[in-house]
């Protein structure tokens, strides 16, 4: 049994970063990941289910969802696995949050639409892939497309992709780093490491140690343990079959389209090869016509000469006829 529970359960995360009791450990990594632009002291928990707005719309459950005493709103979520337009969810839970701040019946008042500051800090444990996020940490604020101004602060999205984070120990200057190396490492540490500098660790390694649960909380967490292996299992067995499905169409329209070019090569070869042939044949049965011809021609200049002989000897046209094949009218015409 690993000594540290796997912080990106969903039991795990929760028990970490959204109960009263660990709270610290929360605001310490707030501040680590913004350092220099807040300083929490203390952060209030709330209801982490948005009901909808009408019947036919749906609910939102966030995973950990918190007020800051400096006037931030926090929204955290862990996703271990890819899903679809997961970006695009990010946005719709930070929208509810703000919705849920508008005082709808106070249309006219110019508080109307006064809302705290929405930041949402959402952990992706698995590789992005094209079209998403192309680096660990990526900051998205409302800033002005040229000057790159920040324009508002009410909205901050920072979307922290966890197999693209590579440091090692040596390398982890930052508190922030520290933290990200910890908690992606958790389950094979054997001791904390960076305690006697950073004090918030020795509360992490307490809340984190696994043998220090009871019964009721260990069944929790291995609930949560075998939920997110299955999930794990199902996406990999997902993508196995989503890639032998695409090399089975890749290569059927590979075939497809190998046989219809072949064959449009093969028919213009095949024209362009006729066309050939024809012309030599062409020529060839030319040369042999006009040889024949001309020995037809040659052959029959030479009867007229032997008829012309023939009759000057006195010899009838009939005997003519039978020995040149010449006709009586070509012999007639004889002069």
């Amino acid at each position: 049994m690993a000594k540290y529970i796997n912080p990106f359960t969903d039991w795990g995360f929760k028990r970490l970063f959204g109960q009263e009791f660990s709270k610290d450990l929360l605001i310490s990594f707030l501040n680590d990941l913004l350092e220099g632009e807040l300083h929490v002291k203390d952060v209030v928990f709330k209801d982490k289910e948005q009901l909808p707005p009408t019947k036919d719309q749906r609910g939102i459950i966030y995973d950990v969802f918190c007020e800051t005493d400096t006037g931030e709103r926090f929204i955290l979520e862990m996703q271990n696995k890819w899903q679809p337009n997961f970006l695009d969810r990010s946005i719709c839970y930070a929208c509810r949050s703000i919705l849920e701040q508008v005082d709808k019946g106070k249309a006219e008042n110019q508080d109307a639409y006064k809302f705290l500051p929405i930041y949402t800090v959402c952990f992706m444990n698995y590789m992005p892939k094209a079209g998403e996020v192309n680096k660990f940490r990526t900051d998205i604020i409302l800033a002005d497309k040229e000057s790159k101004e920040q324009a508002s602060n009410k909205l901050r999205f920072i979307y922290l992709a966890l197999p693209l984070f590579k440091k090692e120990p040596a390398e982890c200057e930052s508190d922030f780093d520290k933290w990200i190396y910890v908690l992606t490492h958790m389950e094979a540490l054997t001791r904390m490491p960076w305690t006697a500098q950073k004090k918030i660790f020795e509360k992490l390694e307490e809340y984190a140690d696994s043998h220090r649960l009871s019964k009721k909380e260990w069944e929790a967490y291995e609930n949560s343990l075998w939920i997110a292996r299955d999930n794990l299992a199902c996406m990999a067995a997902a993508e196995s079959e989503a890639r032998a499905e695409g090399m089975a169409k890749g290569m059927a329209k590979g075939m497809a389209k190998g046989m219809a070019k072949g064959m449009a090569e093969g028919r213009a070869e095949g024209r362009a090869e006729g066309r050939a042939e024809g012309r030599a044949e062409g020529r060839a049965e030319g040369r042999a016509e006009g040889r024949a011809e001309g020995r037809a021609e040659g052959s029959n200049e030479a009867n007229i000469n032997a008829a012309q002989r023939m009759l000057a000897d006195g010899m009838s046209k009939e005997l003519v006829m039978k020995y040149t094949g010449l006709s009586l009218e070509q012999i007639s015409n004889i002069k």
